[in-house]
């Protein structure tokens, strides 16, 4: 079984989440199922998000933590980042430099 260290960097999550994926024999599963599986994720997300806030929900559905869902949404995108040689931290400070130029609106 994979292991963090007690302070992981994001290349250290990816290389983990990578790691899972062969233990659970996921790893050759297509990206469109893990975009799917990952749209799931977040669906369970929102229904977590709409019971903290007090919104109705189906009372006959299971309805997770809040942050057990958002970690299964981030092992979805570390594992859709890894199908495409993506190093999470650089594209987040990339886009982040391209955010800094832009003007941001409160609407």
């Amino acid at each position: 079984m994979p292991t963090l260290t007690p302070q992981p960097t994001m290349s250290d999550f990816q290389h983990y989440v990578a790691e899972l994926e062969i233990e659970r024999n996921f790893a050759q599963q297509p990206v469109l199922a893990k975009c799917l599986l990952m749209g799931e994720e977040v669906g369970e997300l929102f229904k977590a998000i709409r019971k903290a806030e007090g919104i109705a929900t189906d009372p006959h559905s299971t309805v997770g933590d809040i942050g057990d869902e958002l970690a299964d949404v981030f092992i979805y995108v570390c594992s859709l980042a890894n199908r495409y040689d993506i190093n999470l931290e650089h594209a987040f400070r990339q886009k982040e430099e391209k955010n800094k130029q832009r003007t941001w609106s409160t609407r």
